[in-house]
């Protein structure tokens, strides 16, 4: 048995489970949960025909490298998204089967691990993050979200012994939970730092779709390496799905991109690792990234909801609209868990405790005192959420 696997946390969903496990919520009342951050916008019917059409796919073993077509219609929509050059399909373009497998086994690939290894991730963070770096043999590094930089990670804050030993560092932006961007002068920061420290950078950009004005879209990793005079993307990966942008979070399907030097060791591991997409979801991804009036759809659906129910929240939380993402990031007026456990209670709505997406670090926990609500239901639904949210508060002062 691996040892290793004794490091592993619960998920945060599984901590919430235990919190509600013996609590009694209202009968009459329907639970609204605004917990998990699983998309329930419909699937869009083109992504739906496109399966049904290329069934006969199932008859064939998939290439690990991806089918020719995806590669291309992918790095056509990199392009086209963030106004750079195609990637090169041959070295620099991966499908994968979403990006929590592609995350988890890309840092298995590229870090050696040991007693003085790190990998540095965001506090509070994708949970995937710490459990790749866990089960690799190395440790995580927890650099806490920082309120006055719109939670963003302050690099600075970082001593030069442990850039020395860290071998990757994760990004996320949009981030979650606090749907924060990474700013391009952050970017620029980082490159220069890994340039002088080795360490490889995995971009996590699954959010990059989910945002509210067509003037200010979520900068990419790549686009900020091309406009910093880096087109060969060194040290850099970025990973992007199609669950958020697309609504189909059980097709599982993504990519990653970036250096094609990471990416020729990665297509390595992934040869042996088994992991290759199905025909059929390749042809349904084909049809998703050449389509964006579906995502302007969606994009349109998650507006509106931040619209109706940010003004009703902003009543009596300390809480803002996020760049990008279907999250809210809030703080709450009592322990995190303890408001997530009298709100189940008293309203039967489900939100997730902050605490439970970090880790205590440098004498906090960055995310207590915090909750993450999730605007994936029907519009009725979060905003009637949102009404009970602010009932409870209002009852409970």
């Amino acid at each position: 048995m691996n040892a290793r696997l004794d490091l592993l946390q619960p998920y945060p969903f599984t901590k919430l489970r235990v919190l509600l496990a013996n609590a009694t919520a209202p009968a009459h009342k329907s639970h609204i949960n605004l917990s998990i951050g699983e998309p329930k916008h419909a699937t869009p019917k083109l992504i739906e025909e496109a399966i049904k059409n290329n069934l006969s796919g199932l008859s064939s073993y998939p290439p690990t490298k991806g089918d020719a077509a995806l590669r291309q219609a992918i790095a056509n929509w990199i392009a086209r998204r963030y106004d750079i050059p195609a990637p090169d399909t041959e070295t620099q373009v991966l499908p994968c089967t979403g990006s929590r497998e592609a995350l988890f086994s890309f840092v298995q690939a590229m870090i050696n691990g040991g007693p003085n290894s790190l990998v540095i991730c965001p506090n509070p963070f994708y949970q995937i993050y710490e459990g790749a770096t866990l089960l690799a043999g190395s440790t995580p590094f927890y650099l806490n979200a920082d309120p006055s930089k719109n939670f963003g990670s302050n690099w600075s804050s970082i001593t030069a012994d442990v850039w020395e030993k860290t071998e990757l560092v994760f990004v996320c932006s949009p981030g979650n939970p606090a749907g924060n961007v990474m700013p391009l002068e952050e970017w620029k920061t980082l490159f220069e730092l890994s340039d002088r420290h080795g360490f490889v950078i995995a971009s996590d950009e699954c959010y990059s779709e989910i945002y509210f004005s067509e003037e200010n879209k979520p900068i990419g990793g790549m686009q900020a390496a091309q406009l910093l005079g880096r087109p060969s993307y060194q040290n850099l990966v970025c990973f992007s799905s199609l669950s958020k942008r697309s609504n189909v979070p059980g097709m599982r399907s993504g990519f990653v991109a970036g250096d094609a030097r990471l990416l020729e060791k990665f297509l390595l591991y992934r040869t042996y690792h088994g992991c290759a997409m199905s025909p059929v979801f390749s042809a349904a991804s084909i049809a998703a990234w050449n389509d964006e009036h579906h995502v302007e759809q969606n994009r349109a659906l998650y507006k509106t909801k931040f619209e109706a129910v940010l003004p009703i929240l902003a009543e009596v939380l300390d809480v803002k609209m996020p760049d990008a993402s279907f999250y809210l990031w809030a703080c709450t007026p009592m322990a995190d868990e303890e408001f997530a456990l009298r709100l189940y209670e008293q309203e039967h709505v489900t939100v997730l405790p902050g605490s439970y997406l970090a880790r205590d670090a440098h004498g906090i926990n960055p995310g207590r005192n915090r909750i993450r609500i999730a605007l994936v239901t029907p519009l009725e639904q979060c905003i009637e959420g949102a009404q009970r949210i602010a009932s409870f508060i209002n009852n409970n002062r």
